[in-house]
């Protein structure tokens, strides 16, 4: 078997110093601008490639990488930072930092705000909550100026914003709530109510427009929306007069979060009002407690321990400076009472 070039080797090629390449390969120190050059032509032409868990052994690299997550009452975010905090680097050499800053939901100048900061201090990589809003890309320039990577996580952002996206598609997620909510309906015609917490989260928008498109060809229509600001009392009041004021409702569609709320309104209708076709977001504890109830009917989960997982090895990809490597959108999970999966999901708090 053919030996792998060393670095040794990349020095006799090159006709410079063993430290010559050691600086130009882990960039560290100033090295004249021929020396480099022959430096990476000798790593092209003998084919070498840099051992990056051995180089940050070697310099005790430390990955420091920053989670903005929206704070309120929204218990999926919770799960996120539970997750989070329970996250650990895989075997090997890497270590990795995690820190974690809660910025008011659906707050654009918040979000650019906490973006500002970052860039001030030293990061490898910054995963966010796409949210649409000026200041924000911005903010976002500076970071990645800086060489700092930057993730939409969940609710997507513009490309040119952001180095790649990991979450579902959303779109198709509202699409997939519209197609169930045909079926359910079985041809029958019917009024659907929309629930998003604001217009301005981009996944609660895509869902949205993904409902509206798969409902726009069938004889179900669509009721005003709700926004729900995924607060849970919110949610409550507003539902509760919504449903008083149109007793066509027949389906519910909740893209966002703030779903306790909703949960206690079907929970307290009259037993001779037939309760509507129900399908909403995540499984956090309230949620299962809903659907194994019979209160609703189906639930998306965009799971989140997969995002979390593949965003944190896509930021140490990019932060080794790797080419940015294939990101899929991850598939939800879609239940019903009868395929639960069989361990209760941990409670996040309060139902909100």
């Amino acid at each position: 078997m053919k030996r792998a070039p060393t670095l040794v080797d990349v020095a006799s090629q090159a006709g410079v110093s063993y430290a010559t390449v050691d600086r130009v390969i882990n960039g560290r120190g100033a090295v004249a601008e021929k020396s480099r050059a022959s430096v990476l032509k000798a790593v092209a032409d003998l084919g070498y490639v840099r051992n990056v868990a051995a180089a940050n052994l070697a310099q005790r690299r430390i990955y420091r990488f920053c989670f903005v997550i929206p704070e309120g009452t929204n218990t999926f975010f919770d799960r996120v930072c539970t997750i989070l905090r329970n996250a650990h680097p895989p075997a090997g050499t890497d270590r990795v930092q995690i820190a974690i800053e809660r910025v008011a939901a659906f707050d654009p100048a918040a979000l650019a705000h906490c973006l500002t900061k970052l860039a001030q201090i030293d990061v490898d990589g910054v995963a966010l909550v796409g949210i649409i809003g000026a200041g924000v890309d911005d903010a976002i320039a500076a970071l990645r100026a800086k060489g700092v990577a930057v993730l939409a996580m969940i609710s997507d952002m513009p490309a040119p914003q952001r180095d790649a996206y990991i979450g579902i598609d959303n779109a198709t997620a509202g699409r997939t709530a519209g197609g169930l909510i045909v079926l359910a309906h079985g041809g029958r015609a019917g009024r659907v109510l929309p629930i998003i917490g604001a217009i301005t989260a981009r996944d609660h928008a895509e869902r949205l427009a993904g409902l509206r498109e798969t409902l726009a060809p069938t004889t179900l229509t669509t009721a005003p929306l709700v926004e729900g600001r995924d607060r849970h009392d919110v949610v409550e009041a507003r539902l509760r007069a919504v449903l008083a004021a149109d007793p066509q409702i027949t389906a519910i569609y909740s893209a966002g979060a703030g779903n306790a709320g909703l949960i206690r309104v079907i929970a307290a209708l009259p037993a001779d009002r037939p309760r509507p076709v129900i399908v909403l977001h995540e499984l956090v504890a309230h949620n299962r407690a809903a659907l194994e109830a019979g209160l609703i009917d189906i639930v998306i989960d965009q799971r989140p321990e997969e995002e979390i997982t593949r965003t944190l090895a896509l930021l140490r990809s990019l932060a080794d400076r790797h080419p940015l490597p294939d990101a899929p959108l991850i598939v939800p999970a879609i239940y019903i009472r009868e395929n639960l999966p069989g361990t209760r999901a941990p409670s996040e708090g309060p139902a909100t």
